[in-house]
């Protein structure tokens, strides 16, 4: 008798470094849990198709590029008859054994927790505050072109939009932002709060699930499982990526509300 899957996780590729990508994927499988791994490749050739060879890898290729949480989706209408729980992951992240084991029983003994967050630092060790209240236009804007000596005027507003004016050593419950790079989330909270939006290319997809997600149940950042995350900031470096960033927050705050 086949056993049931314990997890399922999504990479959504572009083009990818390989060997960073091999990263995420060995992090992924250093695990007794049972999981299977989507690759949905939105790059123009299958040059990834075979960067591994295993059983529980299915490899998707989507050269028609619908965006990052389109792809996902593609992954995640599998995973709704297949898990219990599934993890959204950026092909950028890794992490060490155990930490899946910590995520998973942490779901398992809180019930009521529907998406949850570890602990995500840069290689070198340093915190990424990926924690965040709902944004606000200028919240957006001001992170994007503000520059430095101008953002100091605003750095109460920012920390706390950041969640800064907590202890990130802490677990915090019903944060309304979580970020898209790593979202462990039970494959049934999909059935009540959706999936990503497609409308939205790609940036602040995150955001919009994690507050649908909020509607229906609790979300939670639990800082004992710890990951890794490059953390590239494309936008920041790639008009072609903000104007994708631009055009998914005008999605965002039409949805939600520009005030």
């Amino acid at each position: 008798m086949k056993k049931a899957i314990d997890i399922t996780s999504s990479i959504v590729l572009y083009k990818s470094d390989p060997s960073i990508l091999l990263q995420a994927i060995k992090s992924f499988f250093n695990t007794e849990l049972i999981v299977k791994l989507y690759l949905v490749d939105n790059s123009p050739e299958d040059n990834l198709r075979n960067i591994i060879i295993d059983d529980r890898v299915e490899y998707i290729f989507n050269p028609s590029n619908p965006g990052f949480g389109a792809a996902h989706n593609t992954a995640i209408k599998k995973a709704l008859t297949e898990s219990k729980y599934h993890l959204v992951l950026n092909p950028d992240i890794y992490f060490e054994e155990g930490n899946l084991e910590l995520l998973f029983d942490y779901m398992e003994q809180n019930p009521e927790v529907g998406h949850v967050m570890p602990m995500v630092l840069y290689p070198d060790g340093s915190m990424q505050y990926l924690c965040k209240r709902n944004p606000k236009p200028f919240d957006l804007f001001a992170r994007r072109f503000l520059p430095g000596v101008i953002k100091k005027i605003f750095k109460k507003h920012m920390d706390a939009y950041e969640y800064r004016d907590k202890d990130h050593n802490q677990e915090i419950r019903n944060v309304p932002y979580l970020s898209g790079c790593f979202m462990f989330i039970r494959t049934e909270v999909f059935k009540k709060g959706g999936l990503f939006d497609e409308r939205i290319f790609m940036y602040i997809e995150d955001a919009d699930l994690t507050r649908r997600i909020l509607q229906v149940t609790g979300t939670a950042y639990f800082p004992e499982a710890k990951v890794y995350h490059e953390y590239a900031k494309g936008s920041y470096k790639n008009w072609r990526l903000m104007l994708y960033n631009i055009h998914g927050a005008i999605i965002y705050f039409n949805k939600w509300g520009w005030f």
